[in-house]
């Protein structure tokens, strides 16, 4: 799988955890090893391409990285963003943070965070406010069981 696959995968399917599958939320860790994954994918024979991909992921700007499943690394495509924004209110907010990697100077890494609403362009959020809450439900209905939202 290609970065552009793996964010063709992405859109598919609006949420995508990183790594593990969450129920109807697919992991795009076992896409890209092509088999479901038990443990840590760092010790799959494909692991150095899944970093890769996932990083490749984690830089594209229409992909907000967060933990909105379960606390765990997510993949939300923008398609998605005016729902999320609109059902916000009904998602823990610390789960909407966007998550970023940043190298440090001296060659670490790091995880920032930036607080939700901040990150929401502002034509997502025009966009979330022209959006019934019926009709950001029904976009994410598939995942609301995952995501702790009532149809």
């Amino acid at each position: 799988m290609t970065p552009q696959q793996a964010l063709d995968f992405i859109e598919q399917h609006g949420i995508v955890c990183e790594a593990a599958r969450r129920g109807a939320i697919v992991s795009l860790a076992d896409a890209l090893a092509g088999e479901t994954l038990s443990g840590n994918w760092w010790s799959h024979p494909r692991s150095q391409a899944i970093f890769t991909i996932t990083r490749a992921v984690r830089a594209e700007p229409q992909v907000l990285v967060c933990r909105l499943v379960d606390g765990k690394i997510s993949f939300v495509h923008q398609r998605l963003w005016p729902a999320l924004v609109r059902l916000a209110d009904r998602l823990p907010q610390k789960n909407l943070a966007r998550v970023r990697e940043v190298h440090t100077a001296n060659g670490r890494h790091k995880i920032e965070e930036e607080d939700f609403p901040d990150w929401v362009p502002a034509d997502t959020a025009t966009a979330a406010r022209r959006l019934t809450e019926k009709q950001a439900v029904t976009q994410l209905a598939p995942l609301l069981p995952k995501l702790a939202i009532d149809a």
